[in-house]
């Protein structure tokens, strides 16, 4: 066995294990402010905030399944600080997001920028998986990249921007007609249907795993 080749695995097992500590590191501390603000919202009976604190849980689960997807598929040594940087950058988001539980207005121009920092992220770490297709030995390293590379250009160019999008239109509709929105409660279907994109979301984010599980499996079987 050659010892660097050796030395390399065991550099990117380093990386790989930083990576998903921070993931769910990180995520818990998002978690906290979530739960922190969803209890104060419980106690004092705000039924009409109960699908926001629903829609934090749902971001929590969408940013820590895809950066576990993410880790998985494409870290590896050399680390790389700037996407980290992002994940944290993203975890403060969170965070300020749900001190927002019971602002809908605050809530859905939040929403549009983390969805816009998402958006950054995943233009950045292109450059991630410009490197591993680079470095591909094998044909199930191509597969597995290829697919990678198809999924990130999909979230880039169709599925990000319409949760921009939507967040941004959801705003602008409480801005402009507060009075059914916010005096009416209109803002309870906003939210309901951005629950119902993150569900959607989430329900893509599991059937692209079962698509690369075996292609990963098969990529670290030929190392």
């Amino acid at each position: 066995m050659n010892p660097q080749s050796e030395g390399h695995r065991e550099l990117d097992s380093v990386v790989i294990n930083v990576e998903l500590t921070l993931a769910s590191i990180i995520q818990g501390v998002a978690l906290f402010f979530l739960t922190d603000n969803a209890r104060a919202i419980i106690t004092q009976g705000h039924w009409a905030s109960y699908p926001y604190i629903a829609a934090g849980w749902c971001v929590i689960f969408v940013f820590w399944s895809r950066s576990i997807i993410h880790t998985l598929t494409l870290i590896r040594w050399p680390m790389e600080f700037g996407h980290n940087f992002f994940y944290i950058g993203c975890a403060l988001g969170e965070a300020v997001l749900f001190s927002r539980l019971d602002n809908p207005l605050a809530w859905f121009q939040l929403s549009a920028t983390y969805a816009a920092a998402v958006w950054l992220l995943f233009i950045y770490d292109m450059r991630l998986i410009h490197a591993r297709i680079a470095e591909a030995r094998n044909e199930a390293d191509q597969a597995l990249y290829g697919r990678a590379k198809a999924d990130q250009l999909f979230n880039i160019y169709v599925l990000v921007p319409l949760l921009f999008f939507l967040n941004l239109a959801c705003a602008l509709a409480i801005w402009i007609w507060p009075d059914f929105f916010i005096s009416r409660g209109g803002h309870v279907w906003l939210i309901g249907f951005q629950l119902f994109s993150f569900i959607v979301y989430l329900a893509y984010i599991g059937r692209h795993f079962r698509k690369i599980a075996q292609l990963l499996l098969r990529s670290r079987q030929m190392d």
